[in-house]
């Protein structure tokens, strides 16, 4: 009986020694932190690595343009609820954000921009025209505004109907056909949306006008 003390303190003496071993393992030792903690959550042989981000380029480009090239990105409008969005050279021209966007045609051109008919008929030769169309971009058009796209290159405007998805880049005074056209009709069985295909994405580099053509 006259042994329990003593054999309590030895007892007592063991434990602090022994937590203060293990407490020191994981710890590392003095002033290397928590490396030991962090090696039990981490599996052997991996390690974190940051991946870098991809660089992008003007209007979120994954490659940049040539030189006498104009980078742009252009996305229709999805539905009735998200509008359009037209970019050049790193600027957006048009967008909601900007509320410069409505349902229909949505039109950014190089110079002016006004009422459809008033300002596709006097284009000077050579100046672009973004087209991203909203909701229903067919329904206001007639035969001469079809014809009007045509002679700017598009091949898909006679064919345009009631809430089609179309994405247009074109020119004034274009010899053939555009290749940065995009259009998917309306149809319930494959629309996106109900009522609506899906949005469209274009994205390139249009080669700048030399001025001695």
């Amino acid at each position: 009986m006259r042994l329990a003390g003593p054999v309590r303190i030895v007892a007592l003496v063991v434990t602090v020694g022994l937590t203060w071993i293990v407490v020191s393992i994981l710890l590392g030792g003095p002033g290397t932190g928590f490396p030991r903690i962090q090696q039990l959550f981490t599996s052997p042989g991996s390690s974190v690595t940051v991946e870098p981000r991809a660089r992008k380029y003007k209007c979120g480009l994954p490659q940049p343009c040539p030189e006498e090239h104009l980078a742009f990105r252009m996305v229709s409008g999805a539905a009735n609820v998200i509008g359009p969005k037209i970019c050049l050279e790193d600027k957006m021209l048009m967008s909601s954000v900007k509320d410069n966007v409505g349902r229909g045609l949505n039109i950014a051109l190089v110079n002016d921009v006004n009422d459809l008919l008033k300002f596709i008929r006097p284009l000077h030769e050579g100046t672009l025209v973004f087209v991203a169309s909203y909701d229903d971009p067919a329904t206001k058009m007639n035969e001469e505004t079809r014809k009007l796209f045509g002679e700017l290159g598009s091949k898909n405007a006679k064919e345009l109907a009631f809430r089609d998805s179309w994405v247009f880049v074109g020119a004034k005074g274009v010899q053939n056909k555009s290749p940065f056209e995009q259009h998917v009709k309306n149809s319930k069985h494959t629309n996106k949306y109900e009522g609506w295909p899906e949005a469209l994405e274009m994205e390139g580099c249009i080669p700048r006008r030399s001025s001695a053509s």
